[in-house]
């Protein structure tokens, strides 16, 4: 017969084992498992977290997607990252927000690479260039910058030390920056697949025409340009692109594009509307999906019809003052390099252009008549 002492034991072995079946077990998956459920959690929390045990301060110190842009920069105490204190901040808003990323990426493993790093800030150069320096020692996948200058009449500098990384694959900059020579930047980038420049200051070299070439860029499949102040001329090229959008380019005077893998163009905003010497050529044999909208008519169009052409918007407008033949001309070429897509959109002020046109055009019917079979389209 069991004594009462034996069943204590007894029981106190249950008890026992059914602490150790009570262990800790999310903190023994594999870091890879646990950075992608982090990653789902704002950065703030993420940072928390680290106080647990040592096995998270590892995990936030190795944590591959730092994502600043969820803080609550009102929350942030740039104090002591260490112990992740968040309260009110006593420096000015940016220059905490900008101590904490600082901070973050200093306590990093020195071995242990950054996936994606994204932050919008105000902030110097000085600080900018170092923290991208950081950034690319740590072999980043992806940059993701907004970024404004202290001295608002200012600008930056391309940071120069991206055009030379092996590891990184995304660049996204918003900021008012200038780029370097074209002489420097296309022979870097080897490994770039995404490209995205806004708010980008050309005024001293307002022709791009061999940047983007055949030979640069070999492997980006999407460009993304918006606000190039100054740009005039631009040429593209890149053997490998499948997504080009060009937006709000207001001075753009010529345009060539010739990319034999493009499948997906987007222009808005292009285009000076008060030159009178603006051309556009277009060659592209896999394009699927062209949307031209709110550009500017310019003096000749070229577009290379291509096969499969699936769905295209177009709207284009023309000063009250200037309905010139060529323009008129223009548009309708445009137009008729579409007459083989499947489904065509057309605003307003592009069937008024092209009505005009067919007013003053008696000798040329057939213009005309593309652009009603369009219409059937």
């Amino acid at each position: 017969m069991e004594t009462r002492s034996a069943k204590r034991k007894k029981m106190a072995q249950i008890v026992a084992n059914d602490a150790k079946a009570a262990t800790d077990r999310i903190s023994d998956l594999p870091d890879a498992v646990l950075h992608h459920m982090l990653f789902l959690l704002p950065i703030k929390c993420v940072a928390q977290m680290s106080i647990l045990s040592k096995r998270w301060k590892h995990l936030w110190c190795t944590f591959p997607d730092l994502d600043f842009r969820t803080l609550d920069p009102f929350q942030i105490s740039s104090k002591n990252v260490k112990f992740v204190e968040f309260e009110k901040p006593r420096q000015p808003l940016d220059l905490s927000r900008m101590d904490f990323v600082s901070q973050v990426l200093s306590m990093r493993d020195k071995h242990s690479d950054i996936r994606v790093l994204c932050f919008r800030a105000r902030l110097s150069f000085s600080r900018l260039n170092g923290l991208i320096r950081r950034a690319i020692r740590h072999n980043v996948r992806e940059l993701d910058i907004e970024a404004s200058t202290v001295c608002t009449d200012d600008y930056f500098n391309f940071p120069r030390c991206v055009i030379g990384s092996e590891s990184l694959r995304v660049l996204k900059l918003k900021s008012g920056f200038r780029l370097p020579p074209s002489s420097v930047m296309r022979h870097g980038f080897r490994s770039l697949q995404t490209l995205s420049l806004s708010v980008v200051i050309l005024n001293n070299q307002p022709s791009l025409t061999d940047l983007f070439s055949e030979s640069s860029f070999p492997l980006l499949k999407t460009l993304n340009l918006d606000a190039c102040f100054g740009l005039k001329y631009l040429h593209v090229g890149c053997r490998a692109l499948e997504d080009f959008n060009l937006e709000k380019c207001y001075e753009l005077e010529g345009l060539d594009i010739s990319c034999a893998k493009l499948e997906r163009m987007r222009l808005v905003r292009c285009f000076d509307a008060y030159s009178d010497q603006s051309w556009v050529k277009i060659n592209a044999p896999k394009l699927e999906h062209l949307c031209w909208q709110h550009n500017a008519v310019t003096d000749m169009a070229m577009f290379e019809p291509s096969n499969l052409l699936h769905e295209v918007t177009v709207g284009f407008y023309l000063l009250t003052r200037d309905n010139s033949r060529s323009k008129l001309q223009s548009a309708v070429d445009l137009l008729s390099g579409l007459s083989r897509v499947r489904s065509l959109s057309l605003e307003r002020q592009t069937i008024e252009v092209n009505f005009i046109f067919s007013l003053g055009s008696h000798s040329n019917i057939w213009n005309f008549s593309v652009f009603c079979c369009l219409l059937q389209e």
